[in-house]
């Protein structure tokens, strides 16, 4: 398409149901109300229900909220229960919620927070719920990542959870890394079936509360650079929207800032790293993903094939 891709573009979202996790604020938020907006009915997937009630009474239209504890097995597989009780189908769903550069910490299940909540969270999400979204034609798994995939990012087999030593930056590159793995292998697994893809995105730099545990030393040079290296949440969230509905989209692209570097600007197709596409460390990933969640994705699991 020519021109710029903005929210106008979004085609009439009525009669589908989109779950956005971390739909309070920030990213997810602007993603709700602008599905919202073109007649989505939308659930906001949040750990605090209060403030999600809060951020739902902001938007106009068809919205719910359902609490959701990405760093907590538990609470994914009551939401995801819930869920499928309240939609007999979905539409889209935005693995959308994430935490960055925290000082390190477990989730309730003892994954280091960023990779259990970032990646395995979403990845045991999408694969509680994946059944209500086959038979739909149209429907999209949309999974957020970020330009940390590049940055000391590397799937660290040998310490998943960084248990021998500790990297804010390098953990959180490495959720963001296990985000588009997770992707590609999922589109992979998907694409027989031919209802339903995988799609990625990530938003430049965005000026929202993710950055707040960014380390002490880089606050104060961000803080004054933000005004010319930071968009709005509004802009931030359109590549996410523009993979969750752009008719154009297909399985197994990445959506970004259109501008120089990726920080910026309207969404176009964005090129991820050569790491990111490494089909063994893909499905490496994937099987230790289903070890440590007890989520099997027997929907779109290969047939093996006899030797």
């Amino acid at each position: 398409m020519s021109g710029n891709w903005t929210e106008q573009h979004i085609p009439d979202q009525h009669g589908r149901v989109a779950i956005v996790t971390g739909a309070n604020t920030g990213l997810g938020f602007e993603t709700a109300r602008m599905l919202a907006a073109r007649g989505a009915t939308v659930v906001l997937a949040v750990r605090d229900v209060e403030k999600g009630k809060q951020a739902a009474a902001r938007i106009t239209g068809d919205v719910t909220v359902q609490a959701l504890d990405l760093a907590s097995l538990d609470s994914i597989r009551s939401a995801a229960a819930d869920l499928r009780t309240a939609h007999p189908r979905i539409d889209l769903l935005i693995n959308n919620a994430g935490v960055m550069y925290t000082p390190r910490q477990t989730t309730a299940d003892g994954f280091e927070l960023q990779f259990g909540t970032n990646h395995l969270g979403h990845f045991a999400l999408t694969g509680l719920l994946l059944d209500r979204l086959l038979p739909v034609p149209g429907s999209r798994v949309v999974t957020v990542s970020s330009t940390g995939h590049r940055i000391r990012a590397a799937i660290h087999f040998d310490d998943l959870q960084w248990e021998r030593s500790y990297s804010r930056v390098a953990a959180y590159g490495q959720a963001k890394l296990a985000n588009l793995m997770f992707t590609y292998e999922l589109q992979r697994r998907l694409a027989p079936h031919g209802t339903t893809v995988a799609v990625a995105a990530h938003p430049g730099v965005s000026n929202t509360e993710l950055a707040r545990n960014t380390p002490a030393a880089l606050r104060v040079p961000i803080t004054w650079l933000a005004p010319l290296l930071t968009q709005k949440a509004e802009m931030g969230a359109l590549p996410t929207l523009r993979a969750a509905t752009d008719p154009a989209v297909t399985g197994g692209q990445y959506y970004g800032p259109g501008n120089r570097g990726e920080i910026r600007g309207y969404p176009k197709l964005v090129a991820s790293s050569p790491d990111s596409h490494d089909q063994a460390t893909q499905q490496r990933l994937w099987t230790v993903s289903e070890e440590l969640t007890g989520v099997t994705f027997s929907a779109v699991t290969p047939q093996r094939r006899d030797s």
